[in-house]
């Protein structure tokens, strides 16, 4: 019984450092330009490509999620193109564009400096 009561203690300790601390850090479109080459340039290049890694993937999946929004606004009959829903993914397109784009950016500054100190960029062309 003592057992059961121990280990039901340690996985609920590790339930909630997984959920006060997550999985990694995660790809910010809104940090700062200056931070993200101030942080590129005390990395290693193993942190470097993990770094470029995440962003890469966030902007793999907001490509997807653009694609979805486009072929939604394709699918609109014309005679409602100027309508609520039309709108409403026009505006989506537009935030996911200008996610994309600062997503890219940050990519860009990581990737360019794991190339400038020689590690393996592979798989990381966007």
């Amino acid at each position: 019984m003592k057992q059961l009561k121990t280990i039901t203690l340690y996985c609920m300790v590790a339930l909630l450092a997984v959920s006060l601390f997550g999985c990694g850090k995660k790809a910010d479109e809104n940090k700062p330009m200056a931070d993200v080459k101030a942080e590129a340039e005390k990395m290693n290049e193993a942190q470097l490509k993990a770094a470029a890694k995440q962003y890469y993937d966030a902007v793999k999946a907001k490509m997807a999620d653009l694609e979805k929004s486009m072929a939604k606004l394709k699918d609109i009959p014309p005679l409602e193109a100027v309508g609520e829903e039309a709108k409403g993914l026009q505006a989506d397109i537009d935030a996911l564009n200008k996610s994309i784009s600062n997503l890219k950016t940050r990519f860009q500054v990581y990737y360019d400096k794991l190339v400038e100190k020689g590690g393996d960029a592979s798989g990381l062309q966007l």
